[in-house]
C-alpha cells in the first residue's frame, strides 16, 4: 500500500532541512501498521532519532526525559520573542490541556529554546508558566542547542531584522508516550482536540 505524508508547514527553514524531515517522517509512516492510523498525528513509532535530551532548567538543573516518566511528553522547540508559530503552537498545548481534563496531569509540555542567547533562565521561568504553570522551559549552550535540534531533525537558523534578528524553525512538536518513547510527530495545523486525543490514547495504552 502506498503512503502518503501531508504537507509540513515550517517558517522559512533550509529546503535540504525541510526534505530531510519530510523524508523521515514519510519513511516512520509507511512503517506503521493500518491500526495506527486512528493517531491524529503522525505515527513515528520506532523512529532511530529523537531518543533523549540532556539540558537545564530555569533553575540550572539538568534534565532528561527520563525525569517524566509515566507522564505523555509534548516537546517544542521554539523562543520567546516568536511572533505567531510558537504562540500558536502554546495556546493549543494550553487548550489540549483543557480538553485533557483529570488526564492533563499525564501530561508534561516542554518548550525548548532555539535562541538561548536571548532566552536566559529568568526569561524561561516565566515565559512556559505565563500560559499554564506546570509547563517548563529549558536551554543549553549554543553548541548543545544545535546538537539538541540535530538529533529531534529541528532545523532553525538567525534571520537578520534591522538592528536585530529573529529565528526560522521547524513548527513541528513531538510527544512521547509514558513510557519515554517517541511516538508522534505533531502538525503545527492540527486543533486542540486532536492533540488531546492522542495524548489520550497514548495515555491509555501505557496505563
Amino acid at each position: 500500500m502506498a503512503c502518503a505524508l501531508g504537507r509540513h508547514r515550517f517558517t522559512s527553514v533550509s529546503r535540504r532541512g525541510a526534505l530531510a524531515l519530510a523524508a523521515a517522517f514519510a519513511l516512520a509512516a509507511c512503517d506503521r501498521q493500518p491500526d495506527d492510523r486512528a493517531f491524529q498525528s503522525i505515527d513515528i513509532t520506532g523512529a532511530d532519532w529523537g531518543r533523549d535530551f540532556r539540558l537545564l532548567d530555569a533553575d540550572g538543573r539538568s534534565v532528561q526525559l527520563v525525569d517524566f516518566r509515566g507522564r505523555c511528553v509534548l516537546l517544542f522547540f521554539g523562543f520567546k520573542q516568536c511572533p505567531d508559530v510558537c504562540p500558536t503552537a502554546l495556546d493549543r498545548a494550553t487548550d489540549a490541556m483543557r480538553h485533557l481534563g483529570p488526564q492533563a496531569a499525564r501530561l508534561q509540555v516542554i518548550v525548548v529554546t532555539v535562541d538561548p542567547e536571548r532566552d536566559t533562565p529568568a526569561v524561561l521561568r516565566e515565559y512556559p508558566r505565563a500560559l499554564h504553570p506546570s509547563f517548563i522551559g529549558l536551554h543549553a549552550d549554543l553548541a548543545t542547542t544545535a546538537a539538541t535540534a540535530q538529533a529531534f531533525k529541528v532545523f532553525y537558523r538567525k534571520v537578520s531584522t534591522g538592528g536585530s534578528y529573529t529565528m526560522d524553525h521547524t513548527v513541528t512538536s513531538y510527544l512521547f508516550d509514558p513510557k519515554g518513547r517517541l511516538r508522534l510527530a505533531v502538525k503545527h495545523e492540527q486543533s486542540a482536540a486532536s492533540v488531546a486525543a492522542d495524548i489520550a490514547r497514548l495515555s491509555k495504552e501505557n496505563p
